[in-house]
């Protein structure tokens, strides 16, 4: 279970309180405890070590800032995803990566009104878990370059949903959009990775 998805135990909801106060000891315990998860999930998210690192950096300074804003009415987790993402953001604008999205800029992919409902049944390799589909190096490095390609919206939404594991709503209250919209890239996500790794499996292509 992520940690996003469980309840602060009571000895980290008196570490908050504590760094909050500035207790700069608990700040550090925080720090610790969620760096590794932190500078995971960045890396999922930006698909680069550098960027990843800034953004752990950044995310903590804003932390170190902000803590005062966090009222536990989520989990940690959860408001540590949200800071991350708005790093990634920040980043992905400053470098001017738009161009990415007119790979996803097509009309979205034909599916009829149960697919809501088949959201969380088995479906292809792709859309099963990623575990399902990293069973070898030369595959994982495959998937690792089509994630890549993807626009940092539809491939933050990917990671939240198909890799860390969060629910819809959580990860549309993460990213600031409707459910809907989180379907919808979620959707379109899967499709692009489903077409680039499809030689690689011995899928046709639709």
């Amino acid at each position: 279970m992520s940690a996003a998805n469980r309840r602060q135990p009571p000895d980290e909801t008196a570490l908050i309180r504590r760094a909050r106060d500035g207790d700069e000891r608990a700040f550090t315990e925080l720090v610790n405890r969620y760096e590794g998860q932190v500078y995971n999930f960045a890396f999922k998210v930006c698909r680069d070590r550098e960027k990843a690192d800034e953004t752990l950096q950044d995310t903590f300074i804003t932390v170190y800032r902000k803590l005062k804003q966090f009222d536990g009415r989520s989990a940690f987790g959860t408001w540590l995803y949200r800071v991350v993402v708005n790093h990634c953001k920040m980043k992905h604008r400053r470098r001017k990566l738009d161009t990415l999205m007119e790979s996803l800029d097509e009309p979205p992919v034909r599916h009829d009104h149960h697919d809501d409902e088949r959201e969380r049944e088995p479906m292809s390799p792709i859309e099963d878990t990623p575990a399902e589909i990293l069973l070898t190096r030369e595959l994982q490095g495959v998937l690792d370059t089509a994630i890549q390609k993807l626009p940092v919206d539809y491939r933050t939404v990917f990671v939240l949903r198909d890799v860390e594991g969060l629910s819809t709503r959580e990860t549309a209250g993460i990213v600031k959009i409707t459910e809907e919209a989180v379907k919808s890239r979620l959707r379109r996500a899967r499709a692009f990775l489903r077409q680039e790794i499809a030689p690689y499996m011995g899928w046709a292509k639709t």
